[in-house]
């Protein structure tokens, strides 16, 4: 029998792996606070590591951490009362305008330093505010691309390990071949796999890995 435990990820720093595809985006984390605005604009695609990199961030600069959605018939008064601002998903529809607005222009006025994540770039959130496009349009932008080949090797390399999963380099060559290059297909797979392993008392290999993606783009 084995237990279905939650392997929660690891948001440290030192969990943190830099490749091309996120290293503008890690020096400008690294730089805080010395940014060129109080603002900052996270944009990146889903599973790219732009909450990582965010809670990195905010670990060190002491941020309440909140969900844009959250924003909706909240007090932004209330909100702005922390060292630092970490806004999470801030193009995640629908866009709570009217409470953004206020809470940005808080944080401005009383020099509190914000980090938004997005999927992209403020003119195409469809945002009805026009105020609100000129003040995110102010904030300094930065973009984390989608993990590059050599990333997404070396995030399996470490979920295994997190695991305490020993298995071979070609094992790890054939699954970042076969799944969508993106971090949170990488954390699936490598979830999945050890699952399938333990239900079925067999070692993570190429064969299960094989059997377990046929079986995923079947569904799919």
């Amino acid at each position: 029998m084995s237990l279905d435990l939650p392997v929660e990820p690891r948001f440290g720093r030192e969990d943190f792996l830099v490749s091309p595809s996120n290293a503008m985006a890690w020096e400008m984390v690294e730089r805080w606070p010395a940014w060129p605005d109080a603002m900052l604009l996270l944009i990146g695609p889903e599973g790219a590591g732009k909450s990582h990199l965010a809670a990195i961030w905010a670990a060190r600069s002491g941020a309440r951490v909140l969900d844009a959605v959250d924003l909706a018939g909240a007090d932004p008064l209330q909100m702005s009362g922390a060292p630092a601002i970490l806004l999470e998903d801030a193009d995640r529809p629908p866009v709570a305008e009217a409470p953004m607005f206020h809470l940005l222009n808080l944080a401005r006025a009383a020099r509190i330093p914000v980090l938004a994540t997005a999927r992209d770039f403020p003119d195409r959130w469809g945002l009805a505010t026009a105020d609100l496009v000129s003040r995110l349009r102010l904030a300094a932008t930065v973009e984390i691309g989608a993990p590059d080949d050599a990333l997404v090797r070396a995030v399996l390399v470490k979920l295994f390990v997190d695991r305490q999963l020993v298995v071979d380099t070609t094992l790890v060559e054939y699954i970042a071949n076969r799944i969508e290059r993106s971090l949170g297909a990488a954390r699936a797979i490598v979830a999945a796999l050890d699952k399938e392993a333990l239900a079925l008392g067999r070692p993570v290999s190429r064969q299960l890995a094989g059997e377990l993606i046929r079986r995923i783009e079947d569904r799919g």
